[in-house]
């Protein structure tokens, strides 16, 4: 397996994966299939996204398939740079729970570290995702907050729990 940030020739890969993930994990995501699918030019969207300062997104490879990416995004308003954001974080479920989440997450947690200003990561996670919070707690990230009913998935409210990794 490796782990590298993205470039734009990954963009079709990463656009695969993406639709899979809200597919197969639509209570994980704020982003729908539905509404994915009816983007205009996504793969040049994804592009875009991968070359923007400050957008970060790493990928789990196993030979030429893409398993699993993860985006740290930093804040960019001067008062607020200090932070940053983890987002998108989906492995493919044939290679869940043999660390590939884990490793992605080091990897955006040692960029974070690498970036001079970035203190502290937040994060989102759904309150019943119990496989990824426990990977996030064992890599230090603490709950600060409770969001009850942050989403509605086919009637049901689903709440987020809100996490910091705190750098410095």
């Amino acid at each position: 397996m490796e782990i590298r940030q993205l470039t734009s020739s990954d963009a079709p890969k990463y656009w695969d994966l993406r639709l899979e993930a809200l597919k197969l994990a639509p209570d994980a995501f704020l982003t729908s299939y539905e509404d994915a699918i009816k983007r205009e030019n996504p793969v040049a969207q994804v592009v875009s996204n991968l070359t923007i300062e400050g957008n970060y997104t790493f990928g789990a490879f196993d030979g030429d398939d893409l398993i699993g990416v993860v985006t740290l995004l930093q804040e960019k308003a001067e008062k607020i740079q200090h932070r940053a954001n983890i987002f998108a974080m989906y492995v493919t479920p044939k290679k869940q729970g043999l660390g590939v989440g884990e490793a992605l997450l080091t990897e955006a947690i040692n960029k974070a570290k690498s970036i001079k200003g970035i203190e502290k990561i937040n994060l989102s996670v759904v309150a019943s995702n119990e496989p990824a919070k426990k990977l996030y707690t064992k890599l230090g990230f603490k709950v600060y907050g409770l969001e009850e009913k942050a989403m509605k998935l086919n009637g049901v409210y689903l709440d987020d729990e809100h996490r910091v990794l705190h750098l410095k």
